[in-house]
């Protein structure tokens, strides 16, 4: 008899069904100009990747950017938390006078703000941690700050 292993991932599960909720709730709802999918698609919230990953020493996060230039994300990093900001904005093309109607045939693209917080396990060396940008790949290294083992000790209580 053969086994398969099939790697389990809830938070798929809940954008399918939340992705259909909102397309059920869109045809349902809204008026035809409003329910064209390509308006919506466009306008839609932009949710790039992530990768976490840690070892004993460090934290290494990954997130897909691909079309955002590197002076768009922003990355800020306390003791607990890793916030990654970025912005993938439209390019505005220059269109002649005749070419004014110009309406999307196809639109998959995702456009807007993204913001994402990260919290850590352990405290991190906010001031030794590093990112680097490559081919729409954002990574970013944070160290652990090692803390000793805390020992408890039971004291012993006297009278006065």
């Amino acid at each position: 008899m053969q086994y398969h292993l099939i790697k389990h991932q809830p938070e798929l599960y809940f954008d399918s069904i939340h992705n259909e909720l909102n397309n059920f709730l869109r045809d349902m709802f809204l008026p035809s100009e409003f329910s064209n999918p390509l308006t919506l698609k466009k306008n839609s919230i932009w949710r790039p990747a992530v990768e976490i990953k840690q070892s004993d020493s460090e934290y290494k996060v990954k997130v897909q950017l691909p079309g955002v230039k590197k002076d768009n994300i922003k990355v800020d990093i306390d003791n607990d938390f890793m916030t990654i900001s970025a912005e993938m904005n439209e390019e505005k093309e220059e269109q002649e006078q005749h070419e004014e109607n110009i309406k999307y045939h196809t639109c998959e693209f995702r456009y807007g703000k993204y913001q994402r917080t990260i919290s850590f396990d352990t405290p991190v060396k906010s001031q030794e941690s590093s990112a680097k940008y490559k081919d729409g790949i954002l990574t970013v290294t944070v160290p652990k700050q090692h803390i000793e083992e805390k020992h408890s000790k039971t004291l012993e209580i006297t009278e006065t």
